[in-house]
C-alpha cells in the first residue's frame, strides 16, 4: 500500500481529490480550484510527481504553446477508500446460496490455491528447505502478510504471518485458511501445522514447518 502525502497534507489531499473527481488539469486549473498560488500547486505537483501519485502529459493546444496537464497515476488510487471484502463476501455468499454452493465454493479456494502453486512452484526448484522458506516468507511480504521466520534449536522452522490482508474473508470462509496451509505444504515440500491463527482469535498466524521426506520427495518430481 502506498502512504499518503503527511507534509502539508490537507492541501495535497484536495488536490488529489480535486484530480480524483475532475480528471486531468493544467496548473492554473488546480490554482483557481484550491485557492493557492500557481507555484503553491507547481511545489505540491512536484512533491507528488516525486512519490509517484501524479503524472503529466503535454497538451497540444491550436493556438498558443503547448501545457502540461496533470492526472492520477495507478498508485494513487490505492490511496482511496476501497470496499473489496465486502464485495468479496457478497459473491461467495451468493454463491453459497445456489444449488451445491458449498461445494462449488471449495472448489473455488482449492482453484486460487492450485493456481498460487503453480505461480511459485518455480521459485522453489533446488533450494533447501531452509531457503525454501525464506522464499515462502517473500512472497507472502510481497501479498502483505508481513511475514518473517526463524529456525529452532530442534530444526523446527517457524513462519509467522503478523498481518492478514485477507482477514474479513478468512473470518467467515475458513477454507481460505485451509487451502493456505495446503499450500505452504506443497511449495515447501515438508510437514506444515498452524499453531496459531488470526481468524481463531490469536494475535497472528503462525507455521510449524519440519521436513517431511515423503513430502520433499514429491515436491522434487512437481518440478
Amino acid at each position: 500500500m502506498p502512504v499518503p502525502p503527511q507534509e502539508e497534507g490537507t492541501t495535497r489531499r484536495q488536490l488529489l481529490q480535486l484530480l480524483r473527481t475532475e480528471g486531468d488539469r493544467s496548473i492554473l486549473e488546480l490554482s483557481k480550484a484550491l485557492g493557492i498560488t500557481e507555484m503553491g500547486v507547481r511545489r505540491h505537483i512536484q512533491t507528488l510527481e516525486r512519490d509517484g501519485f501524479i503524472q503529466s502529459s503535454l497538451f497540444r493546444q491550436a493556438m498558443g504553446r503547448p501545457s502540461y496537464r496533470y492526472s492520477l497515476t495507478e498508485l494513487a488510487d490505492e490511496l482511496f477508500p476501497k470496499n473489496y471484502p465486502h464485495l468479496t463476501l457478497d459473491l461467495l455468499a451468493e454463491l453459497e446460496e445456489q444449488d451445491g454452493g458449498s461445494e462449488m465454493v471449495d472448489k473455488l479456494f482449492d482453484g486460487r490455491r492450485g493456481k498460487l502453486e503453480a505461480k511459485y512452484r518455480e521459485r522453489m526448484t533446488d533450494k533447501s528447505l531452509g531457503e525454501r522458506v525464506a522464499e515462502l516468507a517473500s512472497i507472502q511480504n510481497a501479498g502483505g502478510y508481513m511475514a518473517d521466520w526463524e529456525l529452532e534449536p530442534d530444526g523446527t522452522y517457524k513462519l509467522y504471518e503478523r498481518n492478514c490482508p485477507i482477514a474479513q474473508v478468512a473470518n467467515r470462509y475458513r477454507q481460505a485458511c485451509r487451502c493456505e496451509e495446503r499450500l505452504f505444504r506443497d511449495l515447501l515440500g515438508a510437514d506444515v501445522e498452524r499453531t496459531e491463527c488470526f481468524a481463531d482469535g490469536g494475535q497472528r498466524c503462525t507455521y510449524a514447518i519440519r521436513p517431511d521426506p515423503q513430502r520433499a520427495e514429491a515436491a522434487r518430481i512437481a518440478e
